[in-house]
């Protein structure tokens, strides 16, 4: 690879240096306006290239540049007008600037700042809209991406053919530029509290009434990790619905020049209904296997891997899925596995089975093909009568997005589809796509999140009785039609938002009104809801829902065009990019392009290249990784380092980031040296591993030699003493105490209920002795120490009631099916027992 122009970790010039960053949320809807400011302290003209993450959901929708006293508002143009535009203003000596979206996935940009002379300053500011995610506690989440992980690329998958040229990512703690973040939060409905992943100062509230607040981040953030805000409304979620004026401007009869409504819709289905578990489901559950997988989930505090965590999360799933059901899991790197040849009926002797293979899952499948098991698990024929389930765990770092999104689509009739994005970096566009298309629901776990308890909601959502024949039918004043923008609904879910886009064409009295009916049929039972709303314009929204109505048709358009590619039809293509340039919201056939036309001289000097660097989480991803720009920069990132050991990944990271500043002979020494040593070192670590040793520390011996070569000129270890410090290193961990409550939940049986053995006493903090000695005489042994599970769930774990709800369920019925007598005496002792005061109306007997 050619690394020409690579900044390196050693403090050579940088030329972002300061991000700044401003949000307003109305409701649900967030505008987002980033400031990046450019320095050139290089003695050439350079230009700099920033590859850097977005919501994939966004509508980027403003980009300009400042450079001295002069704006210049940039124009959305077909992207290879736009670059050729681009190409012809640097070879001419102007600055340009050009803003792209990569093609394979929509949660990543390119930003080229071009011809930047000595000691010039330049200001770029980005602007989008996005709709923010109703989270399992009603908040609205709100993530501003600065981990852009690299995504692995499978071969032979799509993606444009072009020259290659390097993406920078260096490790998180190094990243050389800071951020300023302050967020305005208004509504109609009180504001009760906003919490973030980061230190923020106080919330700042701006009436007595308590609907608008401000709150910044705290002073000194390094723009290392992901920014989480969490907003939170007194009030739960109500139907709305906002009517925006069209563009005074823009021609009538037009998106832009017609009104468009924004209809947010909260179903509420009946109570009886939702108390209800379905009894039946095929649930196929999907985990990376990756070497990223490896990785901390929350890098601050070193704690649990992400493999561990979906190990754990696997073990609740299974022991709350019901009986009759049928169920499999696969699990994914550069190639997949599965438990069972088929989907198997879900039984003691069958759960057993799976979590022993559970327990000896690691993050050791090399790369993230996401594709070919996919497609696997969809060639299985559906079992009759047991709808298909499809939960995906994954850290998201695949590169053919695209691809992988329109299987699911492809394949949407015969399943559900549950995301989980888990870690920082995670795509926004492949977790939220998978969701969208698999008519699921999406969640991301991040920072100091629990995986377990956003799994159970998805899968308390996947028992819900599935909502068919959705029905969307509008009622308007005589002399107005409506064109709906959105896809049709597929998928409702309790509590959780469905947001409808529609153009009004045509005149009506401001005092109109319109109403929108959504009818539907859950478990057998016709409901619907309706919605009234006025046709007179909200105030100051701007243009803010006709660009996220203009990003919902442009999404939907290149969806049918990735389907119909390779019929000669253009007319889809044509259509998605004249919304484009119509709305000024970015496609993947359009980009931003601004040229500095001034009368100032042309730039002198050849152009020197300077690639930003993007955050990277130690551990998970390699110094630098490619892109490719196809035609002249078609963005799209290819293979990087596979995982499949340690060492190898090691040899690409942590050793070359080290040693990018000292002489190459010796880098290329001390390389070869590692290499040689991985054969002789490999084997011996396998088998250390495999008796349980420690990955996160296996190589620190390692990295204190090669990070001890202070001069330049000294020779690198030996292979030998290189395969020494792999082997101290190598030694059995300190066994760590298993979580209680799944120390007890991994004693249960499929059917719910629980054996009174020295195990479950162990869990309850008790001898079987003793345990023994309270059981009322008459009553069976299985049923005492059911019941003594659920006392001690009750009593000791009401906080984490979302991880263990379901599984209780089961063992409250199992209880039930039991006609055990005597429930009342055994709760009683059960409590003397435990130390508790749980009463048997609450234990649900």
């Amino acid at each position: 690879m050619n690394c020409c122009g690579l900044l390196t970790a050693q403090k050579e010039p940088v030329p972002l240096k300061s991000v700044e960053v401003e949000l307003e949320v109305r409701d649900h809807v967030a505008t987002v306006v980033s400031t990046l400011n450019y320095e050139n302290k290089e003695d050439k003209p350079l230009e700099a290239v920033f590859v850097f993450p977005l919501p994939g959901d966004a509508a980027v929708c403003h980009f300009s540049a400042t450079i001295g006293q002069r704006q210049i508002v940039a124009e959305v143009k077909e992207k290879q007008e736009a670059r050729e535009e681009y190409d012809d203003a640097l070879s001419s000596g102007q600055q340009a600037f050009l803003l792209e979206e990569s093609e394979q996935s929509p949660d990543i940009f390119s930003l080229s700042v071009g011809s930047l002379p000595p000691g010039e300053s330049a200001s770029i500011r980005l602007e989008y809209v996005t709709e923010l995610a109703v989270q399992a506690d009603d908040g609205l989440r709100f993530c501003l991406p600065a981990v852009l992980n690299p995504r692995y690329q499978p071969q032979g998958s799509g993606g444009s053919e072009g020259a290659s040229v390097q993406v920078t990512s260096v490790p998180a703690s190094l990243v050389p530029y800071s951020l300023s973040f302050s967020a305005r939060v208004s509504s109609p409905r009180p504001v009760s509290k906003v919490e973030s992943n980061c230190s923020l100062d106080p919330l700042q509230y701006l009436n007595p009434e308590q609907t608008q607040a401000t709150v910044k981040l705290a002073a000194g953030h390094k723009f290392d990790r992901d920014v989480e805000l969490l907003i939170y409304y007194k009030d739960a979620h109500q139907p709305t619905a906002v009517v925006e004026a069209g563009q005074a401007s823009a021609k009538p009869g037009t998106l832009m020049g017609d009104p468009v409504v924004m209809l947010s819709l909260y179903p509420e289905f009946p109570q009886a209904v939702m108390s209800s578990v379905a009894s039946c489901g095929e649930f196929v559950f999907l985990l990376d296997r990756s070497g990223s997988m490896d990785s901390p989930m929350d890098h601050s505090k070193r704690q649990e891997s992400r493999i561990g965590s979906a190990r754990d999360t696997l073990l609740l799933l299974l022991k709350s899925l019901p009986m009759g059901c049928y169920f499999n899991i696969y699990s994914f790197g550069s190639r997949f596995q599965h438990i069972f040849p088929k989907s198997v009926k879900y039984s003691q002797k069958t759960m057993k089975e799976s979590l022993k293979k559970v327990e000896e899952m690691g993050a050791d499948l090399g790369g993230t093909e996401i594709l070919e098991p996919l497609k696997h698990i969809y060639s299985q024929s559906c079992i009759p009568n047991q709808p298909r389930q499809l939960f995906v765990f994954t850290d998201g770092e695949v590169g053919n997005t695209k691809e992988v999104i329109s299987l699911v689509k492809k394949n949407s009739g015969s399943h559900r589809c549950f995301s989980f994005g888990i870690g920082e970096g995670a795509s926004s566009a492949l977790i939220n796509g998978l969701a969208k298309e698999g008519g699921g629901h999406a969640q991301f776990i991040t920072g100091t999140d629990r995986m377990q308890p956003k799994v159970m909601q998805s899968l308390r959502f996947a028992l819900q009785p599935a909502v068919v024949d959705i029905s969307v039918t509008w009622d308007l004043p005589k002399g107005v039609s409506v064109t709906v923008l959105s896809p049709p609904i597929t998928a409702l879910f309790q509590g959780q938002r469905s947001l409808i886009y529609a153009q009004l064409t045509g005149e009506s009295s401001k005092a109109a009104e319109g109403c929108v009916t959504v009818k539907y049929s859950l478990a057998g039972h016709p409901s619907q809801n309706q919605l009234h709303f006025s046709l007179k314009p909200a105030e100051d929204t701007g243009l803010t829902v006709h660009r996220l109505a203009a990003r919902t048709l442009i999404r939907s358009l290149e969806m049918e065009e990735r389907e119909r590619r390779g019929e000669q039809d253009k007319g889809v293509k044509k259509k998605v990019v004249e919304v484009s340039v119509q709305s000024g919201v970015s496609s993947v056939f359009t980009a931003f392009i601004a040229v500095n036309k001034g009368d100032g001289e042309a730039v002198q000097g050849p152009l020197v290249r300077r690639n930003v660097p993007t955050p990277r989480l130690m551990g998970c991803s390699t110094p630098s990784f490619m892109a490719t720009l196809g035609a002249r920069r078609s963005l799209n990132v290819s293979n990087y380092c596979d995982y499949s050991s340690k060492l190898e990944m090691l040899k690409y990271c942590d050793y070359s980031s080290r040693l990018d500043m000292r002489n190459s002979s010796l880098r290329s020494l001390s390389l070869d040296a590692l290499s040689t040593s991985r054969a002789a070192a490999e084997p011996a670590c396998k088998s250390k591993l495999k008796s349980g040793g420690s990955t996160a520390g296996l190589f620190s011996n390692l990295r204190k030699k090669l990070g001890a070569l202070k001069n330049p000129h000294q020779m690198p270890p030996e292979p030998q003493d290189l395969l020494s410090s792999c082997n101290e290193d190598c030694t059995e961990p300190k066994q760590t105490p298993r979580d209680p409550l799944l120390q007890l939940v991994s004693l249960q049986k499929a059917s719910g209920c629980w054996v009174l053995d020295p195990a479950l006493a162990a869990a309850l903090g008790k001898t079987r002795k003793k345990v023994e000695k309270r059981k009322p005489s008459s009553v069976n042994q299985e049923v005492w120490a059911t019941i003594l599970a659920l006392i001690w769930l009750h009593g000791f774990k009401v906080d984490a009631q979302d991880e263990w709800q379901l599984l209780a369920m089961k063992a409250v019925s199992w209880l039930r099916a039991q006609n055990a007598s005597c429930v009342t005496e055994c709760v009683e002792a059960g409590n003397v027992l435990l130390g508790c005061n749980v009463k048997k109306d609450v234990l649900g007997l």
